[in-house]
């Protein structure tokens, strides 16, 4: 489902178009407070072992950002996705997740907050690129929203008061041979800080693997590799 951008004069009815989306069964996640599952390789690093229901989460976006939102969705939740245009439809399937229960709104413009807040009554994941900064009274009753329906925010970027902060650095590509082949799988380091933890947790994790999900390293015998320095 997607949800584009609107003009000013269509923003009201925009609004208004989510707000019903709250009377539909289908959208509600269930709010047993259990935290919802993450990929096996990331479960050690985060607080619980998994997303905790009404806590907010810093993501570098892109990769990392997409495997977060697909574990649930394969176990059958509803995601939304905010102010990130270049997650397409194909992106988002090849990273594992449904696109029957994803809601896309790439360009909210001056009303990300708005929205954000309107899919976070209803659904049970919700990633968000802000397009402006975020005072802390916005923040604050945004929390109390998040805590109250259950869902766990996603965002792309800095933002008040996080359970933690996941983040990717030292990428490297394997597949390439000498001068020759394909890329097949990517590697990367992520470091998960936290109040909980007296120090960040870290493990090197295959994002994406050759399936183009997140999942543990695997041994590596020999080979060549391809450094991006990012």
């Amino acid at each position: 489902m997607s949800i584009g951008a609107a003009s000013p004069l269509q923003g009201d009815a925009r609004l208004e178009s989510l707000r019903r989306v709250q009377g539909d069964v289908r959208w509600a996640g269930a709010q047993s407070g259990r935290r919802l599952p993450v990929p096996p390789a990331l479960a050690e690093l985060l607080p619980g072992g998994g997303l905790t229901p009404g806590s907010a989460y810093s993501v570098t976006p892109g990769a990392l950002l997409l495997a977060l939102l697909a574990e649930p969705s394969r176990e059958g939740s509803w995601c939304g996705a905010i102010g990130l245009p270049e997650l397409g439809a194909e992106a988002a399937e090849q990273a594992g997740l449904d696109l029957g229960r994803l809601a896309l709104v790439p360009r909210p413009e001056e009303r990300w907050f708005s929205i954000t807040a309107a899919l976070a009554e209803v659904i049970p994941v919700v990633a968000v690129r802000p397009g402006g900064r975020v005072r802390d009274a916005d923040a604050s009753r945004l929390a109390a929203r998040l805590r109250s329906s259950g869902t766990v925010l996603l965002v792309a970027g800095a933002w008040p008061r996080v359970e933690a902060t996941l983040s990717t650095s030292a990428p490297r590509w394997t597949g390439l041979g000498a001068g020759h082949g394909y890329l097949t799988a990517r590697d990367v380091l992520v470091s998960v800080a936290s109040k909980r933890f007296p120090a960040p947790r870290q493990a090197r994790v295959s994002l994406p693997d050759g399936s183009g999900w997140l999942s543990a390293e695997p041994a590596r015998a020999a080979e060549p590799t391809l450094r991006v320095v990012s």
